[in-house]
């Protein structure tokens, strides 16, 4: 059985900062990717990053090749198209499949750095839409999306930032939210409000999606119990983020918004696992910034463990 004294899940900011990190320190590290790519969520990325020091991209795509560059050349090890089925926290050992084949890994310590994913309405329909590829990003499938209707479901930053760009483009945009009450910033909600080629529909959810080879109605129902069939060519679903923490449920604690509870050396209830990155930080704090910084702070600590 191979063994590692350092086993990182995930190939995003945070993922690859600690093996950065724990490489420089002269940590014996592995890290797995799911994906054919590093990167994380970068990929998701469509706007102009100008937060990150040192470092102003185009998009994320462009700041993935630059972190995976310094990962490359650092030489720190790393499987990507890597499923990772099972951990057994007490035997710490990792069940991964690659190719068909499985094969068992064992840790010293286990750094989870697994991300989060859009969250989901849960609604008929839905899945057969992902699955078609009709995932749209406002910033950058805006002549994609020109003269249709769109409609926009959430309440938060993204879903007022999106309808606002596809105003200037969609033939109508619809925003659709649960409550009277939006999560998004002021500014952005008096910017969306007063747009007339916007209309924003309250206490009102989504109950199914419509359309064989591509989206063409969704059913409404309102708090009052009223019920529509709205007539739109996309959908953007803007509901936020939910951690990718289904491979440790159980296994070390979480907090009711289904957050990895960290301390502040993001040391999980289990002492020899870790977590970093939106696995255990909540979105409003969560930036490429913090996940890099998490990623130093565990592969740090580590080292003085390691080394003791």
């Amino acid at each position: 059985m191979r063994h590692v004294d350092v086993l990182i899940i995930g190939g995003g900011p945070a993922g690859i900062s600690a093996s950065i990190w724990c490489k420089r320190l002269g940590i014996d590290c592995l890290l797995l990717e799911e994906q054919s790519q590093l990167g994380g969520q970068l990929f998701n990325i469509f706007n102009e990053i100008i937060d990150y020091p040192g470092m102003r991209t185009k998009n994320g795509i462009e700041m993935q090749r630059e972190m995976v560059k310094h990962f490359v050349e650092m030489d720190c090890l790393y499987e990507v198209n890597t499923k990772v089925l099972f951990i057994d926290e007490r035997s710490k050992t990792v069940k991964v499949k690659k190719q068909a084949k499985e094969q068992e890994i064992c840790y010293t310590y286990l750094i989870l750095a697994t991300g989060s994913s859009q969250r989901k309405l849960g609604v008929p329909g839905e899945q057969q839409m992902i699955d078609r590829g009709e995932v749209y990003s406002a910033s950058a499938d805006g002549e994609r999306l020109k003269g249709k209707t769109v409609a926009i479901i959430g309440g938060g930053d993204r879903a007022f930032e999106g309808a606002h760009l596809l105003s200037s483009k969609a033939r109508e945009v619809y925003l659709i939210h649960r409550s009277t009450r939006f999560k998004a910033r002021e500014q952005y909600v008096e910017r969306v409000i007063s747009n007339p080629c916007i209309k924003v529909m309250t206490d009102t959810e989504v109950t199914a999606i419509h359309g064989d080879r591509h989206v063409t109605s969704i059913d409404l129902e309102s708090k009052n119990k009223e019920y529509k069939n709205l007539l739109v060519d996309a959908i953007l679903i803007r509901l936020g983020v939910a951690p990718n923490v289904e491979l440790i449920k159980g296994k070390v604690a979480t907090a009711q918004n289904g957050l990895i509870v960290t301390d502040d050396v993001h040391q999980s209830s289990n002492p020899f696992i870790y977590a970093i990155g939106d696995a255990c930080t909540t979105p409003l704090f969560s930036s490429i910034s913090s996940s890099a910084g998490q990623g130093t702070i565990v592969a740090k600590h580590l080292s003085s463990l390691l080394n003791m």
